[in-house]
């Protein structure tokens, strides 16, 4: 299938230019999600993995706008923060200015929102190869860390260019790609072509970070077997299970695979998560942000709507304590 690697073994660690991980497990960088407080719960999970933050605008960084998206611990290094825009002097500049927090830069130029490809950021780089190649060559220059791009296969199906793309990325100086495996139009529908970030690791001898539809241990493994990555990139399938990217990683290293958490688990993940948020917003802004993480703690599990309705209404953090209880007395009652 891809004779370069089938006969290479699974690599367990990463090594983007001078920088050698422990881990070829990445959390993906997803607006409004990889907070300083996300990632840190990942963390606990996770000594090793590479953690990237939330994308910041390179024009909203240039007017110190959204300062709150550079918040970081120390324990959450090794972490790389990801830029977004159009303006190579901007997306330079805010380079510049994270470089000496950030363990790499990320490019993004994959995102498919609505809002983001309107001004010709994002995926709709992708259209612009020009344009895309002047942005990766003027943040490279203005740095001294490693630089790394998120693309997609492309806009649409009809033109797909992510070979193309990832050649013109190498050659503009980019030190590694990290690669979704759908286009724009699909935005999260459909499933994601590993056999086609395969061909982007064909193609480029920089490092290829595969990204999509890893939702266990065991789909790690197999995208890492069909694509001969050297990286992976774990995006929504650690909301309501921070630990996966630990799972993942004990799977890859030493073949051990660990149960997915069962409720009682999820709950107490989900509380962590929500004090620390507390600790980090204060209770009405803590609790409310919480609000798009509790759906997740919660599915699978009867009534799971009602808990829904009933998290997603709270607004303090004795109200959250409080659902949690009732949903562990409910489902005890239900399994006696």
């Amino acid at each position: 299938m891809h004779t370069k690697f089938e006969n290479q073994k699974r690599l367990k660690k990463l090594t983007i230019e001078n920088i050698n991980f422990d881990s070829c497990v990445i959390l993906a960088p997803m607006a409004g999600i990889t907070d300083t407080v996300l990632r840190q719960v990942v963390r606990l999970f996770s000594a090793k993995c590479l953690l990237m933050s939330e994308m910041i605008s390179s024009e909203s960084l240039k007017h110190n706008n959204e300062k709150y998206l550079l918040d970081h611990e120390k324990l959450e290094f090794p972490l790389a923060f990801q830029i977004s825009g159009h303006k190579p002097e901007f997306m330079a500049e805010a380079a510049q200015k994270l470089e000496r927090i950030s363990t790499f830069i990320d490019i993004n130029m994959g995102c498919p929102a609505p809002k983001i490809i309107k001004n010709f950021d994002g995926a709709r780089l992708m259209t612009d190869l020009k344009l895309a190649s002047k942005i990766i060559t003027t943040v490279k220059n203005a740095v001294k860390v490693p630089v790394t791009v998120k693309c997609r296969l492309g806009w649409d199906h009809d033109s797909k260019n992510h070979v193309e793309f990832a050649k013109m990325a190498e050659t503009s100086g980019a030190n590694a790609i990290i690669v979704h495996g759908r286009t724009r139009s699909q935005m999260y529908a459909g499933k994601s072509d590993w056999h086609a970030i395969g061909e982007v690791k064909n193609a480029v001898n920089i490092p290829v970070i595969g990204n999509g539809d890893i939702i266990s241990p065991e789909t790690a493994v197999e995208y890492l077997d069909i694509s001969g990555c050297d990286g992976i990139a774990v995006g929504r399938g650690i909301l309501g299970d921070p630990g996966l990217i630990g799972r993942i990683e004990n799977y890859i290293d030493f073949g051990k695979l660990e149960p997915s958490p069962d409720i009682k688990t999820r709950l107490e993940i989900a509380l962590i998560h929500c004090k620390k948020q507390v600790e980090h917003r204060g209770e009405d802004a803590g609790v409310k942000y919480m609000r798009k993480f509790f759906a997740h703690y919660v599915k699978n599990i009867k009534n799971a709507g009602k808990y829904r309705f009933d998290l997603v209404t709270s607004e303090s953090l004795s109200e959250v304590e409080s659902i949690f209880e009732k949903i562990l007395k409910d489902i005890s009652f239900l399994t006696n």
